[in-house]
């Protein structure tokens, strides 16, 4: 089964680490994603940008309205996201769980939707 991986990270949290602190933090995950290649379970990944440099499209009477960065009301915001190949979603818990990035932040797995993946592979020309 395929995973999407969520990571969220508080911003002015990781603002107060030294460089130093925030590139060995940044290693630790490295080296844990390429434990997960050799598994054969990293599937890939994209890390983003701070939120400030996005924007949240939402659909009001017909219109569409453009917000500056995502609105959430919490400190943590997406900061990545990772898709793994686990046998089910114990599996990618387990899998996850020891990755570093969860001693900054949260992880919300969810499986995907091979179902409507595959309508969406079909459609391409």
């Amino acid at each position: 089964m395929r995973f999407v991986c969520l990571g969220y990270l508080d911003e002015a949290k990781w603002g107060e680490r030294s460089e130093a602190e925030q590139a060995a933090m940044i290693e630790d995950c490295f080296a844990y994603d390429d434990e997960l290649r050799r598994g054969g379970h990293f599937l890939g990944g994209e890390a983003l940008q701070s939120h400030r440099n996005g924007a949240t499209l939402r659909s009001r009477d017909g219109d569409v309205v453009v917000t500056d960065g995502p609105f959430a009301e919490t400190k943590e915001q997406l900061g990545g996201i990772l898709f793994l190949e686990a046998r089910d979603l114990n599996h990618a818990i387990l899998l996850m769980s020891k990755h570093p990035g969860i001693r900054h932040g949260a992880f919300e797995i969810r499986p995907a939707d091979e179902e409507f993946n595959a309508l969406i592979a079909a459609r391409k020309p």
